[in-house]
């Protein structure tokens, strides 16, 4: 009877069977962690704080100045003009109002960022910023050229234009937010049922 051939897998099992493991030195010296001094806790503290306040997208960067009296006017592509011209002719219910008069540019950005936040939360689709003109003042539209610079930053934010007169005219400004998920699935559904 021949021998039966050796497979690969038994020959190296049988030639490494005496082999030991080098013992190995350990080259960096771990010590256990000790405890975090008060100070440092504090400071820690305090940047996870300002992580969880500042998540505002909006740049604070050089800000074109608009003039006191000029109509802001932003449309996002894709949104239809028969919308954007009911926006701008103040037919949609206005839901929600942010006043930022006697605001600093950094309140307003907080509160500008907050308030769309707080819009899209609400499935409120139409909304009235009043920032008013700054005339008479050193920086006359200071926080009118804000929020024109800022709300097109804003994924959130369809259009917007200057409002009406009894909205405040040039001083104020409509905001078209998009559907919240929640919204667009019943508006769906809707449709559908219409169908059936």
């Amino acid at each position: 009877m021949a021998d039966k051939p050796i497979s690969d897998d038994d020959a190296f099992r049988e030639a490494m069977g005496d082999v030991q493991p080098l013992a190995r030195k350990a080259r960096v010296k771990l010590t256990p962690k000790t405890e975090l001094r008060h100070n440092q806790l504090a400071r820690q503290a305090a940047a996870t704080e300002v992580q969880e306040k500042d998540r505002n997208d909006l740049s604070g960067e050089y800000i074109e100045p608009v003039d006191p009296n000029a109509m802001l006017s932003y449309q996002r592509p894709g949104v239809q003009h028969g919308v954007f011209k009911k926006l701008r002719l103040g037919k949609y219910s206005v839901d929600a109002r942010l006043d930022l008069h006697r605001h600093t540019v950094e309140q307003a950005r907080l509160a500008v960022y907050t308030f769309v936040k707080d819009c899209l939360a609400n499935d409120i689709r139409c909304a009235l910023i009043t920032h008013g003109k700054g005339e008479g003042r050193a920086k006359p539209a200071l926080l009118k050229s804000c929020v024109a610079h800022w709300l097109p930053q804003l994924d959130q934010v369809l259009a917007f234009h200057s409002a009406q007169k009894h909205h405040g005219a040039s001083g104020a400004t409509y905001v078209l937010l998009r559907k919240s998920e929640r919204k667009r699935l019943d508006n769906l559904e809707r449709h559908q049922k219409r169908r059936l």
